[in-house]
């Protein structure tokens, strides 16, 4: 039988210049057949697609036998028959089909983000090392380290990695077949499939036909004893058959608690790496290459806008991209400008840290008090512009604590001081942090202070 599109089209021209020599009749074969083509031929049947409904109606009565005939001395086969229908509709036909074979047969959810690649992971020095093994297993799957075990805190880029790795895969090597799946996913797939009487054989095999296993936070399969039993077989399959497995947690697998010792050996047994949090540096580019992807030009940020969203969320990274989205929402259609200032940044942003801030407020100002009462200053001279060699030591005191005891950004204690610049305000609190480590008449004023905050 013919089994693609050459073939096919080969056997009906066969066809055709028989069917040609048997109608006498130039016209009818011009206007029904001369555009017709054979879409398949499958258990004896050849599904011949026509221009019209009138040219299969035509065909069909009239000169079925002749196309029989013909079939069947062109495929050799007594049994071939004709079948006509209508292009457009067999068109509309054959696409629901491939639509139909090419859904997954498990984790119809489970979708590969086409955006998240290596070209565009911002890399830095908390994720270099992370970045540069993704990106050697995907050249080399199956071939290096196997598994590749990548750990973090959540929000910091170890989904885009797999996204990146699965991506890179495909664009480089397309016959591999790539299966990214998270753990909630992995879990819920198992327990439908052993409820409905299943063993898991069926599942287990449709895993292992991938050549490369992504699963994401694995650490949700903790304490699930058959889950974990059964992820266990899948693993060991398909790393005996050497295709390659990446996966990532929120912990070291050391760390990691309710798994079975030999899974957390398995875990182990290629290359673990760490993606730490981020320098403000780095989130500061990060956020240059979200914003290169917004309708805000990077030119329309002040640079300490910049900087305090990096300092302020750079524990999360997803927590840049909220905030992005909200001053992007808030500057486009709350309160449209073309110039973002810090001040639009916290009229944006309050949302988000509005709990904190409100704490925050209060707390800076107990800062200030309790510092300015210690010294026998007022909290305006702590808080002013004045230079006087009296009052250095308490503001950086005060800095000091405030960056300390309430993590906030060093530029909004800037504002806090008279608009002064965050590398000053970071200048002040590095020299508090070194006066303390020998300075015993500082070591003693800090702690003072600090148990008349607390008490």
């Amino acid at each position: 039988m013919a089994e693609n599109v050459t073939e096919l089209h080969r056997l009906w021209s066969r066809i055709l210049d028989d069917v040609k020599d048997q109608i006498n009749d130039a016209r009818i074969y011009d206007a029904f057949i001369g555009d017709s083509f054979l879409q398949s031929y499958e258990k004896n049947v050849l599904s011949v697609g026509l221009n019209s409904m009138l040219a299969v109606s035509l065909l069909s009565s009239k000169y079925a036998e002749i196309f029989n005939t013909a079939a069947q001395n062109a495929t050799g086969n007594a049994n071939a028959k004709v079948v006509f229908g209508d292009k457009e509709a067999m068109k509309v036909k054959e696409e629901e089909k491939e639509t139909k074979e090419f859904k997954p047969e498990y984790y119809s959810s489970s979708i590969i983000n086409p955006n998240e690649t290596f070209d565009n992971f911002v890399v830095g020095p908390y994720n270099k090392a992370a970045q540069q093994a993704a990106l050697l297993i995907a050249s080399n799957p199956g071939k290096l380290y196997n598994p590749l075990f990548i750990y973090s805190n959540s929000g910091l880029g170890k989904t885009h990695l797999l996204f990146a790795i699965a991506n890179y895969i495909k664009e480089t090597s397309p016959n591999r077949k790539v299966l990214y799946v998270t753990s909630d996913d992995f879990v819920s797939e198992f327990i439908m499939v052993v409820r409905g009487e299943d063993s898991g054989e069926k599942l287990k095999q449709y895993i292992a036909s991938h050549d490369i296993l992504l699963v994401d936070d694995i650490q949700i399969v903790a304490g699930k004893e058959q889950t974990e039993k059964f992820f266990f077989q899948v693993f060991t399959k398909m790393y005996n058959a050497g295709k390659q497995i990446v996966i990532t947690s929120d912990k070291h697998p050391q760390q990691l608690k309710g798994f079975e010792e030999r899974l957390v050996s398995r875990f182990q047994s290629g290359l673990t790496m760490e993606i730490n949090n981020p320098d403000v540096a780095t989130c500061v580019n990060i956020l240059k290459s979200k914003i290169n992807s917004s309708p805000i030009n990077l030119e329309s940020f002040d640079q300490e806008v910049l900087e305090f969203i990096a300092e302020k969320f750079s524990k999360n990274i997803r927590s840049i991209d909220e905030a992005l989205h909200k001053l992007v929402f808030y500057t486009t259609s709350v309160n449209p400008t073309s110039h973002i200032t810090m001040n639009v940044a916290f009229e944006a942003l309050q949302p988000l840290i509005d709990i904190k801030e409100s704490k925050t407020k209060i707390n800076e100002q107990k800062i200030i008090n309790t510092v300015a009462d210690y010294y026998s200053l007022t909290p305006s001279q702590i808080t002013g512009r004045s230079r006087m060699g009296n009052l250095v030591l308490p503001r950086h005191i005060c800095m000091y604590l405030i960056k300390e005891m309430l993590d906030v950004p060093y530029t909004k204690i800037g504002m806090t001081f008279s608009g002064k610049d965050h590398s000053t305000v970071m200048s002040g609190c590095k020299k508090v942090e070194k006066e303390l480590k020998t300075n015993v008449l500082i070591q003693t004023a800090v702690n003072d202070i600090k148990k008349l905050l607390k008490s």
